[in-house]
């Protein structure tokens, strides 16, 4: 993150404030929390703090809990200034569920002449959820979200303050009566709408349909998944898992209808019977993203369709390219490319990446890619009619159009074919056509050789997981009017469908030791294609490859390396099966491990407790806000300046030292 903003912007919020010391709860004689009990009658007056303006009731009474007596005194409150800045200090994580949490506490619910207090299970887990953000910029717990001193059980009658956010999140009504459960509306929709289509959508298919959210904007909406499968929520020994993103700019909508609408079609047709669809979901686990960047869309649609400029709403909340803000690998790919025994394949984050901002989607989706082993990717854009794969980093960085391949250039021009050969518009031979400058490309193309650019998604798909990735453009209106999108989705059923099929091509297998016992982390190695794949926890992987005859590799460190040959028909749309088993190395893993040197010192990983694909903490990452904490000097955290206009009643509660 950069240099926070100076803190000029906070004199305008606050002129003088009142202090807390650190609270510690007292406890009863046996042990249970002791907190002030509400008053018997309260004054109900209106609420009228801005920073609080968007919880679910509308009257509070004075005084609070923390002994404000008025609204001027809450606002000119080190509390209050808190609240407001919280979003910005922790980089939009917990957002807003701990603002609301803490005006609960600065503006207390009032009713009927009572104060009500919020409960204490909701405090105490998202307190279990956030306290990792504040440790890492090295903040105390604040005392005022002190969960056994201002906040209640639910035998003493508490309210859930967060409610209201997931209340979008129950399923909708029943479509309107006359309609078959199978329609399907060609429209846009809405955040809410789509949240409820999902919702309904995994009401009626429950037994192969699943929600569920990696993690929230910068402005708290739920980036909310979708998943397919015969046993949702769950990884299955040798079941591919495929991911789809849409929207990760907010005005290029396209994909976001085409994700909504490929939803419900899987679950009618399951449901239906169809063969193909019934097959799909029982041998694959797909995971559905229609919005990555649910902010911006709100930006772009608050235009409308045929008035949203190019670029109104493409950023998020933050003003954040989020196909710009993943960490460059590539650059250092090409730098490890020309030397012998450094690996060029699960490559760390480097550590300067978390000196910048990093929004919360962008840092969820890389969370998402490291809890699931996923295989295959489809990225959804709009803006132009072609499919690109990586690289979309140029290897000389000066070119802006450069053809820069993978070493799995072969598999990846497949992934692409398979989607634009069955597009009935990309296959379209009329050069004045959206995307016809692409026509004797076929409409796929190498991505830095479209246009170079550092950043994105599916480079850091590729060099940092096991994941492969492509990028679909799928017309040239970036937000199309509504009566364009029934047809959208004809053009593009098919090219989605087949392309998920994709992930059954290649090989697939176990690898395990002689007891049987799965071997996570192996290296799968392909001879003559410098980039390896891992194998699962459960030491299962999956590995795209071309038609032809390959020879691959199976090792892991204290193991002794085994070598098979395999041929891969042309005709195979089938992944074959091949197992490998292990036998140990009597020697000792010294010698594997001097060939797999890394650089970059090991750090604890930022983005949770496992690393990619499951395995132990990555080396080379480092934990959001290491760069903040305090020097050897005893200086003060880099937020503190948030807080200087405040004077002697500047939060030294907040200070863990």
């Amino acid at each position: 993150m950069p240099s926070p903003p100076p803190p000029l912007l906070l004199l305008a919020l606050v002129a003088a404030a009142t202090a807390r010391p650190s609270c510690e709860p007292a406890r009863d004689r046996a042990g249970g929390c002791h907190r002030p009990s509400a008053e018997d009658s309260a004054i109900c007056v209106d609420l009228q703090l801005q920073t609080c303006g968007d919880t679910a009731y509308n009257l509070t009474a004075f005084p609070n809990p923390l002994k404000h007596r008025s609204r001027a005194a809450v606002e000119s409150s080190s509390e209050y200034l808190l609240l407001s800045v919280l979003h910005h200090l922790l980089e939009g994580q917990c957002n807003p569920d701990l603002r609301l949490l803490g005006c609960t506490v600065l503006a207390p619910r009032c009713e009927g002449g009572r104060e009500r207090r919020p409960c204490r299970h909701v405090c105490e887990g998202l307190r279990e959820a956030c306290q990792p953000a504040f440790d890492a910029i090295d903040m105390a717990w604040p005392y005022f979200l002190d969960c056994c001193h201002y906040f209640a059980s639910e035998e003493e009658g508490c309210y859930d303050p967060l409610e209201h956010l997931r209340g979008g999140l129950e399923a909708d009504e029943a479509p309107p009566s006359g309609l078959p459960p199978t329609f399907i509306r060609f429209a846009h929709h809405s955040y809410a709408q789509m949240v409820r289509v999902l919702k309904r959508t995994e009401a009626r298919c429950a037994h192969v349909a699943k929600t569920y959210s990696i993690g929230r904007s910068f402005d708290g909406k739920d980036l909310l998944v979708i998943e397919f499968s015969d046993r949702p929520g769950q990884h299955q020994l040798m079941e591919p898992e495929v991911k789809l993103i849409g929207n990760i700019h907010g005005n290029e909508v396209a994909g976001r209808e085409m994700l909504i609408y490929l939803a419900q079609y899987l679950c009618s047709e399951y449901l239906l019977g169809n063969p193909r669809i019934q097959r799909l979901l029982n041998s694959t686990r797909i995971h559905l993203l229609p919005s990555m960047n649910p902010d911006g869309y709100e930006v772009a649609a608050a235009e409308g369709a045929g008035y949203n400029g190019w670029t109104s709403g493409r950023q998020n909340a933050q003003n954040l390219d989020l196909n710009r803000n993943f960490p460059d690998l590539t650059s250092e790919y090409y730098r490890l490319a020309e030397a012998r025994g450094v690996r060029s394949d699960h490559m760390p984050i480097p550590q300067h990446y978390w000196w910048g901002k990093v929004a919360p989607e962008t840092k969820a989706v890389m969370k998402w890619m490291r809890t699931v082993p996923f295989v295959l990717s489809a990225s959804l854009h709009g803006g132009d009619l072609v499919v690109s794969y990586p690289f979309d980093f140029s290897k000389h960085p000066q070119e802006e159009k450069m053809f820069s391949p993978t070493p799995d250039e072969k598999v990846f021009k497949l992934l692409a074919r398979a989607y634009a050969d069955v597009h009935p518009m990309m296959m379209d031979r009329s050069e004045n056509r959206c995307g016809g400058n692409f026509l004797q490309r076929g409409s796929v193309i190498n991505g830095a050789d479209w246009y170079s650019f550092t950043g994105g998604m599916s480079d850091f798909n590729y060099l940092h997981t096991n994941c492969f990735e492509i990028t679909v453009e799928l017309g040239c209106m970036k937000f199309p009017p509504e009566e364009a999108l029934y047809m959208l989705w004809q053009h593009n059923k098919e090219s989605l469908l087949n392309f998920v099929e994709m992930v059954h091509r290649g090989i697939k297998g176990v690898v395990m030791d002689k007891f049987g016992k799965p071997v996570k982390n192996a290296r799968i190695s392909v001879k003559g294609i410098r980039h390896d794949i891992t194998t699962a926890p459960d030491g299962d992987y999956w590995r795209l490859l071309p038609p032809g005859s390959h020879i691959v590799i199976a090792q892991a460190p204290g193991y002794s390396k085994v070598i098979k040959k395999v041929t891969i028909p042309a005709q195979l749309k089938r992944a074959g099966r091949v197992d490998f088993i292990l036998q140990p190395l009597k020697m000792g893993p010294k010698k594997f491990l001097n060939g797999l040197r890394r650089t970059g010192p090991g750090l604890r990983n930022p983005l949770g407790g496992a690393g990619s694909q499951g395995e132990s903490t990555e080396p080379g990452l480092e934990p959001l806000g290491a760069r903040r904490q305090p020097s050897a000097s005893g200086s003060k955290p880099w937020w503190w300046s948030y807080f200087t206009s405040l004077g002697p009643h500047r939060p030294r509660w907040l200070l863990k030292y």
